[in-house]
């Protein structure tokens, strides 16, 4: 910002400056001239241009997902049969669920500061002597961005795959045997809720400037600038989340009972039990860019006017920001996920000797992985458009405002 004050003549002149710069404006090419007026002429201009910007986003979601998912090849029965083989073989159980929820996202950009080249001209110049001359101006521009969201999402997830639970008892004659697939399950759950975006101002306004000049007024004359230049932006994001995941899974090849039975070879074998549950909570994202990127010039001059003359600028150039981010977040994450393939009986078998009853299990596999990202704030430059997980699944709204949630991926 350059500021530039001359004073110039023989004349005796008394004048007063105020200048008090902290950011630049954006409005409109506004001149006022008041000039060529008569003796003892009362001359005054009040001019107010006023920009009032008000965006107001409010998002309010509940989401209940209750999910049961069963697949089962077990619980199988033969018993009390005489005579010949007995044979129970099953087939492998695969059950895999998935569970995403996207809600609740808030996306604006007000104005680009497209007016910054914009200039403004007061001058009082050329009045008669005596003459009593008064400029008011008023610039302001104010922009109001509210954004909220509130979320309460409550997964209930009950998976269960199942080959066991096979019974061959009291059989009576040759070989008994129990022989089961793989067991299988998998459960995702994923929850994404509440992000601000939110971008005011721009910056591709360019260089505009303030001209405030009083000069060539006659002697004892009263001349007065008064110019105000105001811009506040007040922002405010708010995220309130409550997430609950119940998530039980369960994999079971085990369970087999194989007793009581009479000749031949008793066989219990069990295939592998695998289960893993992976739940993802992303929750409570700020993003705030508010600037302008202008350069404005302040000319003031108070020059050449007559003796015993007055003449005042008061100029007032202010910026104020208030930024209010804040982030409340309610998780509880239940998570059960068991694999068996024990629980298997062979008991009171009798049979030829050198016959020995055989009990296999496969192997019992668990992977369960929980990550909870939640209330990040983010104010200046709003991160660039990430790749999204591959598990999470957005609509093109959402979409659109995961450009800002790049800080959440860095943490993940």
């Amino acid at each position: 910002m350059t500021i530039s004050t001359k004073k110039i003549g023989s004349a005796i002149a008394t004048g007063a400056l105020l200048l008090n710069a902290f950011a630049p404006l954006a409005f409109a090419d506004t001149t006022i001239t008041i000039s060529g007026n008569g003796t003892k002429s009362d001359n005054t201009a009040n001019v107010v241009t006023a920009n009032t910007t008000s965006v107001t986003q409010t998002n309010t979601a509940n989401v209940t997902n209750n999910v049961t998912s069963n697949a089962s090849t077990g619980e199988n029965k033969a018993s009390g049969n005489t005579g010949g083989d007995v044979t129970v073989k099953t087939g492998d159980a695969k059950n895999t669920t998935n569970v995403s929820t996207s809600v609740n996202a808030n996306s604006a950009n007000v104005g680009n500061c497209n007016n910054c080249g914009g200039d403004t001209n007061v001058e009082i110049s050329g009045n008669g002597k005596k003459s009593t001359n008064d400029v008011n101006l008023t610039a302001v521009n104010t922009t109001a961005v509210a954004q909220t969201n509130n979320a309460t999402v409550r997964n209930n997830v009950d998976a269960t795959a199942k080959t066991g639970y096979n019974k061959a008892n009291g059989n009576t004659g040759g070989d008994v045997m129990i022989d089961t697939g793989d067991a299988t399950s998998n459960a995702t759950v994923s929850t994404t809720a509440n992000a601000n975006s939110a971008r005011v101002g721009g910056g591709n306004g360019g260089n505009g400037s303030i001209s405030l000049i009083i000069s060539g007024n006659g002697k004892k004359s009263d001349n007065d600038i008064k110019f105000l230049a105001t811009n506040s932006v007040a922002l405010i994001q708010s995220n309130d989340a409550n997430v609950k995941n119940n998530v039980d899974v369960e994999a079971k090849t085990g369970g087999n009972k194989a007793n009581n039975n009479t000749g031949g070879d008793v066989t219990v074998k069990t295939g592998d039990a695998t289960s893993g549950a992976n739940v993802s909570t992303l929750a409570n994202f700020n993003a705030a860019d508010v600037a302008c990127g202008c350069d404005m010039t302040i000319l003031a001059k108070e020059v050449g006017n007559g003796k015993e003359s007055t003449n005042d600028i008061n100029a007032t150039v202010a910026n104020a920001l208030a930024v209010v981010n804040a982030n409340t977040l309610s998780l509880d994450n239940c998570i059960d996920a068991n694999s068996k393939t024990g629980y298997n009986n062979s008991n009171g078998n009798t049979g030829e000797a050198g016959s020995d009853p055989f009990v296999e299990t496969g192997d019992a596999t668990n992977s369960t992985t929980v990550n909870n990202s939640a209330n990040v704030n983010v104010v200046g430059s709003v991160p660039a458009f990430p790749t999204l997980p591959a598990n999470v699944s957005f609509t093109a709204n959402f979409a659109a405002v995961w450009a800002a949630w790049s800080a959440f991926l860095s943490i993940m």
